[in-house]
């Protein structure tokens, strides 16, 4: 079942990030690991900064959670993870599904660039890569990362963020003639 998660939940959330996160330990640079992954003051930061968390419950315990941040033109999918004994399941398809559907504007998502697993999840549901530079400029924009971290990262974009772009490209060229 997919429902929003609760403040009394806040463990629950911190706990599943962590536990899902394990699987990035070997790509993430050494320069950008830490431990925990996600400390508790660093989650209660994005919930202040208006990350909603959904979460997706299997026989009465959140296997999976995903995030949700409006934001300003777009809309962000912040940190999707489900716990490991639960992954491949489709709690992360389910929820990204929901999520979609909620989503007020176009849809960015940024992950770890050598996450290939989690950048071929992404494309089976229709987000497209994003170039460097138009990876940079984003990441920018919506984003606060260190720098080290935006340098290993990529950002996917959604069928309509890209028709958004093309949309604004041909006004900007129609405009200019």
């Amino acid at each position: 079942m997919i429902r929003p998660c609760t403040a009394h939940e806040f463990d629950a959330i911190w706990a599943i990030i962590n536990d899902g996160a394990r699987a990035y330990a070997s790509i993430i640079p050494p320069d950008c690991l830490k431990e925990p992954y996600m400390p508790k003051s660093e989650l209660q930061h994005e919930i202040n900064d208006g990350v909603v968390f959904w979460g997706n419950e299997d026989a009465g315990e959140l296997a999976g959670v995903m995030g949700i941040q409006d934001l300003r033109d777009v809309t962000l999918i912040r940190h999707a993870y489900g716990r490991t004994s639960a992954q491949g399941r489709g709690i992360g398809t389910q929820l990204l599904s929901h999520l979609r559907k909620l989503a007020k504007n176009p849809l960015l998502i940024g992950t770890w660039a050598d996450a290939t697993w989690a950048i071929r999840f992404y494309e089976k549901q229709s987000f497209k890569l994003l170039s460097p530079s138009e990876k940079d400029r984003l990441l920018r924009k919506y984003w606060t990362l260190p720098e080290r971290q935006a340098e290993t990262s990529v950002v996917l974009a959604s069928p309509g963020w890209l028709n958004a772009q093309a949309t604004s490209q041909l006004s900007s060229s129609s405009n200019a003639v």
